[in-house]
């Protein structure tokens, strides 16, 4: 049996990935450019749109062109539910808008000002209000937090939320966590202040699959955590996995901002097998 302290160490390790990723300043600069440019040059936004009460509580949405008809994503950004806003992503929308999708990208609160369990319960907000105001079902995908955050999506109970049962009708989860349990030794949680029942209760990997389509998609180079976290919510749900070569926890989601990448085609087969 591993000591817990050593345990712990691993784990530690494992799960911060700015110290695996020296040149991660260097990455995260580059979306913020690039998300600023793609925002000035777009002509076919809406920007700060507000789905809930607080000031985080907003989206912006990017449309491929002036119509209004046509499938809705949502990509829920990452930051271990303690950093980060819609304004370092909305370049990942090109992938997107090329293909004829919108893509909606909301901010949230942040951990430790509001709990896990509330920052789930707004990203529902998000997609339903999403749901409600175009009058069609939503493809969500999402980062690292935001991947956790794609995976509670689709195992919410949307009929108690007065919505078809699909209204979040599949996913891709990139650099996901689904375990949380796995968090409880590391300084991730020292914002999240989680306890083993309410990490179980938030994980996705502990709750029922909800027999909707979910990929899981993992950097290469993320080490053996982030490939367990996604083939084992990928096995537990009947879903699939795959890994995005050489890529780190960092540029593991520039496939987004790219019409011809691979995980792009494989999101847009998901997105056209919606509901209607």
């Amino acid at each position: 049996m591993i000591d817990p302290l050593l345990e712990a160490r691993l784990l530690e390790a494992e799960y911060n990935n700015r110290a695996k990723v020296p040149e991660h300043a260097d990455i995260m600069q580059s979306w913020k450019q690039d998300a600023a440019a793609f925002r000035a040059a777009h002509p076919h936004s809406e920007l700060d749109l507000a789905y809930g009460d607080s000031a985080r509580q907003r989206l912006d949405l990017f449309w491929p062109d002036q119509r209004r008809d046509g499938p809705v994503a949502l990509f829920i950004h990452g930051g271990y539910w303690q950093a980060l806003d819609r304004s370092w992503f909305s370049h990942l929308a090109q992938g997107f808008v090329a293909h004829g999708v919108a893509l909606a990208i909301p901010s949230y609160d942040l951990c430790p000002q509001v709990t896990l369990a509330a920052i789930v319960e707004q990203l529902r907000n998000a997609a339903a209000f999403l749901v409600r105001r175009h009058g069609r079902p939503v493809f969500s995908c999402g980062h690292s937090a935001g991947g956790h955050l794609t995976a509670m999506l689709l195992a919410t109970d949307w009929a108690a939320h007065g919505l078809p049962p699909a209204a979040v009708h599949a996913g891709c989860a990139i650099s996901g966590l689904f375990d949380l349990t796995r968090l409880l030794a590391t300084s991730v949680n020292g914002a999240l202040g989680l306890d083993a029942a309410a990490a179980r209760r938030l994980s996705p990997l502990f709750l029922p699959a909800p027999g909707l389509p979910l990929h899981a998609a993992v950097g290469e180079a993320e080490g053996t955590e982030y490939l367990c976290q996604s083939s084992s919510i990928a096995e537990a749900w009947g879903g699939t996995w795959d890994l995005l070569p050489g890529a780190n926890h960092f540029t593991a989601i520039a496939p987004l901002a790219d019409p011809a990448s691979p995980l792009m085609t494989a999101m847009l087969r998901m997105i056209r097998a919606a509901p209607r």
